[in-house]
C-alpha cells in the first residue's frame, strides 16, 4: 500500500478559492440580469457594451476591451451581433486603418433606452433581494479587485 500523496491531495476546495467565488457569483448575476435583458434581445455584457459606448462615445476596441476589463478577441466576439442586428457600426480609425471604431447606431441607442429600464428593474430587485448597503458595498469591493495589480510571483509550476 503506498503513501504517496497525488496532486489531488492539495487541491483547495473550490469554496476556498477566490477564482471560482467570484466568477460563480458573476455567472449568477449576469444570469439574473440576462432574464430582464432578454424580451429586449440583449444579453448583459452585450447591453454593457452598448451603454459604455452611449456613455462615452465612440471607442476603438482596443480602448473598450480596456474599459471593460475583457481581453480583445472576448469582446470581438461579442460585438460581432451587435454589429449584424444593425446596433453598433465598427469601421477604421482616420488616423490609423489597422485600428478599429465602434460606434451607437440610432438603433443602438434604442435599445440602450429599452435595456436601461429593464436594467433598473433587474437592479431594483437585485438590491431588494441583497440589500441596498451590501449591493453597494460589493460594488466597492469588486472595483477594489480590477483596481488591484495582480502579477504572478515566482514560478509557475510546470507540468
Amino acid at each position: 500500500m503506498s503513501t504517496d500523496k497525488t496532486s489531488a491531495d492539495y487541491l483547495p476546495k473550490a469554496e476556498d478559492c477566490n477564482c471560482f467565488a467570484v466568477r460563480s457569483a458573476a455567472r449568477h448575476v449576469s444570469q439574473f440580469y440576462d432574464q430582464f435583458l432578454m424580451p429586449i434581445g440583449l444579453r448583459t455584457t452585450q447591453f454593457s457594451i452598448l451603454a459604455k459606448l452611449k456613455r462615452l462615445g465612440p471607442l476603438t476596441i482596443n480602448a473598450l476591451a480596456e474599459e471593460m476589463v475583457m481581453d480583445r478577441t472576448t469582446l470581438g466576439r461579442n460585438i460581432l451581433p451587435l454589429e449584424r442586428d444593425g446596433l453598433i457600426e465598427v469601421k477604421p480609425v482616420a488616423t490609423d486603418r489597422r485600428a478599429k471604431e465602434l460606434r451607437l447606431t440610432h438603433a443602438g441607442e434604442k435599445r440602450v433606452q429599452a435595456g436601461s429600464k429593464a436594467w433598473a428593474q433587474a437592479q431594483t430587485q437585485f438590491e431588494a433581494t441583497f440589500g441596498t448597503k451590501r449591493a453597494a458595498e460589493l460594488r466597492t469591493m469588486l472595483r477594489a479587485v480590477v483596481g488591484s495589480e495582480f502579477t504572478p510571483k515566482g514560478h509557475a509550476v510546470s507540468l
